[in-house]
């Protein structure tokens, strides 16, 4: 009786990396590699041979330097004898907040727009392709200069808003009036809002320069504790209607959870507003010639954010369209039959199907947005752009090492929010039982 046994393996020769399939992959693999880490330091060495014949080097010890120009937005103290990595900082913060409202109200514009693009209602329907086509085929950069213009040129100035005696003997009124109950006030120079104020604060402590309140500290601890108690309430709902077919009445316990904690923190720690306005005398006219208190908000960051968000905004409604566009007629028709109405049957069969088609260009315009954020440096927008890579590159001649900092800045940020977007496309792609 014979016996089956395996072939002799060949012994490994130099010539298997060329010829042999299972090794021929590995080698090319390799000399790529070898060739991109030598072009490389090609190009490092080259760089620094260059630098030296200019009698430069790579140095990073300006950002210790003072720095020596004022930036009108900052989320935290900056004066004009800070340095330049504390100017740097402050050009981060004014990237993320305007990234931030940016990406939140592009997907509100998007998702309304996309959706009302597939109205039965004809002019609905044209009225948002005409804003999709106008929009998105005019450059960004034309959309923030036309809203800087309009903001800077249209609006009155301060002096418009005050009360002089003789408009109080005649009983008229100020050329221009604040808006929203009173409280707002548009002008040449900014836009002025309430600011909240605390008369019992918690107090805080400095670190590295920066404020930290335990106010803001237990308001976001609040914030998070109730958002946690809904998600328990929404899975006990859930999982009450997979066992019994009936859904528990939860939008009440949802709006007291979400709101009586905070609110209550807030009256705790005496939550009021700080209304800006004129000073005034008794009798009730006004004193200075600009307003004073609450928050000055520059025009520059109002006209940022409105391009972004209604630019952007475009293409995530395509994306919307297309995303509900994907999904079967059927789905639609069988909810109709079981009585649901179409606003319901949108929002529970048709948009959690359709994200997951949208929400992979969804992540490409949120890098979009977060990148085209220098295109602010147009109407002196200070952000990481025009602190680091403008006025500090111009006064320290430092301009490798302030491209290779703004390069590794935004390539965190676009591998943060990639990040971020991947794990919620995971948590919401189709789970196979």
């Amino acid at each position: 009786m014979t016996l089956a046994t395996e072939p002799p393996k060949d012994s490994f020769r130099l010539s298997m990396l060329i010829y042999d399939t299972r090794y021929r992959a590995i080698t090319i693999q390799v000399i790529v590699l070898a060739l991109f880490l030598a072009g490389v330091a090609w190009l490092t060495n080259n760089t620094i041979q260059n630098l030296a014949a200019k009698g430069k080097d790579i140095n990073f010890g300006f950002l210790l330097n003072r720095a020596g120009y004022d930036i009108d937005q900052q989320l935290i103290p900056y004066t004009n004898d800070s340095t330049h990595g504390r100017a740097l900082v402050i050009g981060l913060l004014n990237t993320l907040i305007v990234a931030f409202f940016g990406c939140i109200f592009a997907t509100l514009i998007g998702v309304f727009a996309g959706v009302l693009r597939l109205s039965k209602n004809w002019l609905v329907g044209r009225l948002m392709t005409v804003y999709v086509e106008v929009f998105r085929n005019v450059p960004l950069l034309l959309w923030i200069v036309l809203a800087f213009v309009i903001f800077s040129e249209t609006m009155p100035e301060p002096k418009d808003f005050k009360v002089t005696q003789e408009m109080i003997d005649t009983g008229t009124s100020p050329a221009a009036q604040k808006i929203f109950f009173d409280s707002v006030a548009i002008t040449a120079r900014g836009t002025n809002i309430p600011m909240p104020m605390l008369t019992r604060p918690f107090g805080g402590f400095q670190l590295a320069g920066v404020n930290v309140s335990f106010s803001v500290l237990a308001t976001l601890a609040v914030i998070a504790g109730s958002l946690w108690v809904n998600r328990r309430i929404r899975r006990h709902a859930k999982a009450v209607q997979e066992a019994t077919g009936e859904r528990p009445t939860t939008w009440w316990k949802t709006l007291a959870v979400l709101i009586l904690p905070t609110a209550a923190l807030l009256v705790a720690m005496g939550l009021h507003w700080d209304i800006p306005g004129f000073a005034t005398t008794e009798t009730g006219v006004s004193k200075g010639f600009n307003l004073v208190g609450g928050l000055n908000v520059a025009h520059s960051f109002t006209a940022l954010l409105i391009a972004l968000s209604v630019y952007h905004g475009t293409y995530i409604a395509e994306a919307v369209r297309s995303g509900i566009m994907a999904i079967s007629r059927g789905q639609s028709e069988a909810a109709f039959a079981l009585g649901l109405r179409p606003g319901r049957t949108m929002n529970l069969i048709i948009l959690p199907q359709a994200l997951r088609v949208i929400i992979p260009p969804l992540i490409s315009q949120y890098l979009n947005l977060t990148k085209n954020t220098t295109l602010g440096m147009a109407i002196s927008y200070l952000d990481l752009k025009g602190t680091l890579g403008g006025i500090t590159l111009n006064q320290t001649g430092r301009e490798l090492e302030c491209m290779l900092l703004m390069m590794l800045i935004y390539l965190v940020l676009s591998l943060t929010i990639s990040a971020g977007m991947n794990i919620f496309n995971n948590a919401m792609k189709l789970k196979e039982r």
